[in-house]
């Protein structure tokens, strides 16, 4: 672990911290059993006057945090739909030739690059986890085993030449060496390369109180601003903005090294910016204290369905989730189970909190009260799956965004 102290971006060396969640376990670090030594690190954001970036004071070794992973794309029916979206936006703006290909950075089991091999086009994914890479090459996506950074950049300009269309999803906030991994794009971007990064929107963020996205993978949270400020640096220019369904709300920002008139929809998003006070001190201090409100508050309603005898369990055992839930200090006292999809978290405990995780079928097969919909930003599609397939008609919690709520789940879904 490493404590920052010039800005990721910038480089200044007069970052200001203003938000500390504390010491957390990594939250992508599932636990076998309640012996498991688990280690926690600091969990706080800075922000910097510089360039008006948010970032974490602390980073965690990547191939600590990457080398194995358990998220999986395809997990999600929203991702896979919005796959085939992206893809579209993509060759809207890129007329791809015959010998170019699209190169994807952490393209996890590629189900964002499948859209463009179904229309017959040449891609490439990049992904630092091995386990996911594997699960990628076996479906027919190929893939390099690698971090990204100038290095594997060389390699890749190397063996296959520039790519035409880049795409970095909700990867640069991850990134531990922010500079190597914009310089290796750099590298492998060429006059007629299409750039576009997808990046969960500060703004939303700080409106809508997504402090769960807080956690150590996630070391950057761009406003639309500080991003232009960073991209800057390296002669990369925005030109065009659209939004994106991931992460409760994303945005993807379109890119070339020739400088473009910019659309109306990034100029409007510029504008925005500048009335909300998005990116000043003063607007993420007030962040901090409704993300305490809102522990209190979420705290004292578990407490209260508890003590009236409802028995609640949990759906998603995300990552955001695991801040939350050590935040809030939650245990399975409040919260007995929770139910993922994803098999390869079955059978282990969260960590820090070590509440169960089993498949949904086994969690509602014990007739839960209440459901905490803890990955709340696909809260749609998991209450159509409870609602039409696990067939539960009791309540539901949304925890986020605030405030916290409790619903009847037939409130919710839409027919």
């Amino acid at each position: 672990m490493k404590n920052i102290s010039k800005c990721r971006g910038c480089q200044s060396d007069r970052i200001v911290s203003f938000f500390d969640l504390g010491d957390q376990p990594l939250a992508n670090k599932l636990i076998p059993d309640i012996r498991a030594n688990e280690s926690k690190f600091p969990l706080a954001l800075y922000w910097c006057p510089q360039c008006q970036l948010v970032q974490l004071g602390y980073t965690v070794e990547p191939e600590e945090l990457f080398s194995q992973y358990i998220w999986v794309t395809a997990t999600s029916s929203t991702a896979k739909e919005y796959a085939e979206i992206f893809c579209n936006t993509v060759l809207q703006h890129a007329d791809l030739k015959n010998d170019s290909y699209v190169m994807e950075i952490a393209s996890n089991d590629g189900t964002f690059l499948k859209p463009f091999i179904n229309k017959g086009l040449n891609v490439l994914g990049v992904d630092p986890a091995r386990n996911i890479v594997e699960k990628a090459i076996s479906n027919g996506i190929p893939t390099k085993c690698a971090f990204f950074s100038e290095i594997t950049a060389t390699e890749v300009v190397s063996d296959r030449g520039e790519p035409q269309v880049i795409f970095a999803r909700n990867v640069l906030p991850h990134v531990a060496n922010t500079h190597s991994f914009l310089s290796g794009i750099r590298k492998c971007m060429s006059m007629d390369t299409l750039l576009i990064i997808e990046v969960h929107y500060a703004k939303i963020i700080l409106e809508e109180l997504h402090y769960d996205s807080i956690y150590h993978e996630h070391l950057c949270y761009f406003s639309l601003q500080s991003l232009k400020n960073l991209l800057d640096l390296y002669g990369i220019h925005l030109y065009h903005l659209e939004k994106s369904p991931i992460s409760g709300g994303s945005i993807v920002c379109l890119a070339r090294l020739t400088q473009l008139q910019e659309s109306s929809s990034l100029l409007q998003y510029v504008e925005q910016e500048e009335q909300c006070q998005t990116n000043s001190l003063e607007s993420w201090k007030k962040f901090s204290e409704n993300a305490h409100k809102h522990k209190d508050l979420f705290i004292d309603l578990l407490n209260n369905e508890v003590k009236n005898g409802k028995r609640i369990v949990g759906y998603g055992a995300s990552a955001r989730s695991s801040t939350m839930l050590n935040f809030c200090n939650i245990t399975k006292n409040q919260i007995q189970l929770i139910a993922d999809q994803n098999p390869m978290k079955h059978d282990l405990l969260t960590p820090g909190t070590n509440i169960p995780i089993q498949s949904p079928e086994t969690v509602f097969s014990s007739h839960p009260d209440i459901v905490v919909i803890l990955a709340w930003n696909f809260l749609e599609e998991i209450c159509q799956y409870l609602y039409h397939t696990l067939h539960f008609d009791g309540k539901i919690f949304i925890p986020l965004p605030y405030p916290p709520k409790l619903l009847a789940i037939r409130e919710v879904i839409h027919e």
